[in-house]
């Protein structure tokens, strides 16, 4: 049965979307505008059939709700020009079969992270930089009604009694929530954006996010099963530097991952993936990372990779990367590779305060074979600023040795981070490990160098 008769043009693409809302005149922003929107979307929901709804195709749903809603703006005393009705109509179906304003914004592929301060400000990072825009909420209550969209969708909630809370877009792109009253001035979103198509290996090279040499470097050591941590700090690329490496490992091994957000885009056929999940009303029935990786030692993994690091977890990831797991993997927040240690020594500290100190890092030192720093410079670029090995313990210190570094040397007229990346001329202690494994590492690869422009 249809909702009404199909008449209109098709909708918009989201380039022209994101034209026209840049250059929103100030009627359209007006809060008369904003309230007439409204009535259109309360109208449309009283009229249209929704026990037809899921019977219907996608896309000739959305044709048959904007005739439906054009119909409803024929009807209403006002006066907009066709750009503007034709501007309205899909906000209005934005605000039915999406996220409202942010939906334009998440159709462009070039904004990496939507920040929303409050319903009257929104900023996006393109290219590592941040740019405010005009889109607006028309209250809190509405960008209210788009976060509880959000995170229901995944089984979670936010209120007063949980006014935090991390979840995903369907896409994968991870998402954080803060209302009031934790949020001060009104609720607070961010939306860290993920590519459809994660980025490959090859791809970080030709960003000059590496060169040849570290990517051919990193892809023996996940292939000989070394265990690997990526650093850095929030926005570095940690996570994206994580699904390139997955790209490396096995089709014929079992990877269990475990994220608090599940975001990784691991494309292995044998692939579990676990999620922790909150406290309920009662703030009873919350699992935590640690739980999960306890749980999946009774997997039969070949690999556990955890999204991050960041608590007690720590511990049982180097146990389990020093009992039978080597090829894990995994992220820590950290400025530099030295502060690593440092965070993996609190977090293991969190666990079991009773541990001595020259145990833990005697377990760091057996568990860790690798630290690749990532950072996003000045210009928004982000790249690998080196590859250290863990190579043992010296006394009660653990000892590391850099393999390829990143030299800054200074930025361009036009604001790009211009340096080299450099090998240190060390050959690593775990290249006869690598060579057992069946793979061979050009004799000039710790030699190399290249410039950055």
């Amino acid at each position: 049965m249809p909702i009404v008769e199909t008449s209109r043009p098709g909708e918009l693409s989201w380039e022209q979307r994101l034209r026209r809302s840049a250059g929103r005149s100030k009627h359209t922003l007006s809060p008369e505008y904003q309230e007439l929107k409204f009535t259109l979307h309360r109208k449309l929901l009283d009229k249209i059939n929704l026990e037809a709804l899921s019977s219907i195709d996608n896309q000739k749903l959305r044709n048959e709700v904007r005739s439906a809603l054009m119909s409803l703006l024929d009807g209403e005393q006002t006066l907009l020009s066709s750009i503007e009705r034709q501007q309205i109509s899909e906000e209005v179906l934005d605000e039915v079969f999406g996220l409202g304003p942010l939906e334009p914004l998440l159709q462009d592929p070039g904004i990496s992270d939507i920040l929303v301060n409050t319903h009257k400000q929104v900023y996006v990072e393109r290219k590592g930089q941040l740019e405010l825009t005009s889109v607006t909420f028309k209250d809190d209550q509405h960008l209210l009604r788009i976060i509880d969209k959000i995170v229901s969708q995944v089984g979670r909630r936010v209120d007063e009694s949980s006014p935090m809370v991390d979840a995903r877009l369907s896409d994968g792109s991870r998402v954080n929530a803060i209302i009031p009253p934790l949020a001060v001035d009104g609720p607070l979103l961010s939306i860290r954006r993920f590519g459809t198509d994660k980025l490959m290996p090859a791809d970080l090279v030709a960003r000059g996010s590496m060169t040849q040499g570290m990517l051919e470097l990193l892809e023996a050591a996940v292939k000989a099963r070394l265990n690997l941590i990526v650093a850095g700090g929030t926005g570095s690329g940690k996570t994206t530097m994580l699904n390139a490496l997955s790209a490396f490992i096995s089709p014929k091994e079992r990877v269990v991952t475990i994220e608090d957000a599940a975001e990784l885009q691991l494309k292995q056929p044998h692939l579990a993936r676990l999620e922790t999940r909150p406290a309920n009303l009662e703030g009873e029935g919350a699992i935590r990372q640690r739980e999960l990786l306890i749980n999946s030692l009774r997997m039969r993994p070949d690999r556990i990779i955890i999204g991050e690091c960041r608590g007690e977890e720590a511990l049982d990831m180097l146990q389990a990367m020093n009992t039978g797991h080597d090829g894990s993997m995994t992220t820590v927040h950290a400025n530099a590779t030295r502060d690593v240690i440092t965070r993996l020594e609190v977090m293991v500290t969190m666990a079991n305060g009773n541990l001595h100190l020259n145990a833990i890092r005697q377990q760091i030192a057996s568990a860790v074979d690798l630290v690749v720093q990532v950072a996003r410079l000045s210009d928004g670029s982000r790249r690998v600023i080196s590859i250290t090995e863990v190579t043992g313990m010296e006394v009660d210190v653990v000892t590391m040795q850099d393999l390829f570094v990143f030299e800054k040397r200074g930025i361009s007229p036009e604001g790009r981070a211009l340096g080299r990346f450099a090998a240190t001329g060390i050959r690593p202690k775990f290249y006869e490990k690598v060579r057992a494994a069946g793979i061979a590492l050009p004799h000039d690869l710790f030699e190399q160098s290249v410039d950055v422009s």
